[in-house]
């Protein structure tokens, strides 16, 4: 197969993981499309490395992995304090966390 078609893929699930943080109102669904433009960027550095016949494309990937796991942990947290203190999961209740 040829590598192309994975940065296609890649690119085409960047673009829906961007398009969902821009235009959808709840917390968790933009948490869920952070997460997806972050699985389209690891399928890059991949696709990247087996291009190049290196493997600092996978352990970057990697990395981000294991950024991304810390980074469910944060966001949940967070996302189920909001939650807990205005029984709403939007965005727009999140400004009001300041006061």
């Amino acid at each position: 197969m040829d590598a192309a078609n994975y940065l296609y893929l890649s690119a085409l699930l960047f673009t829906i993981g961007a398009v969902g943080v821009v235009v959808r109102r709840n917390a968790i669904v933009v948490f869920m499309c952070v997460e997806l433009m972050l699985n389209a960027a690891n399928l890059a550095f991949v696709t990247f490395s087996r291009i190049n016949g290196d493997l600092s494309g996978q352990v970057v990937a990697f990395f981000t992995m294991v950024v991304a796991a810390c980074e469910v942990v944060v966001g949940l947290a967070i996302i189920v304090t909001i939650y807990r203190s205005r029984r709403s999961a939007s965005v727009d209740d999140a400004s009001l966390l300041k006061r």
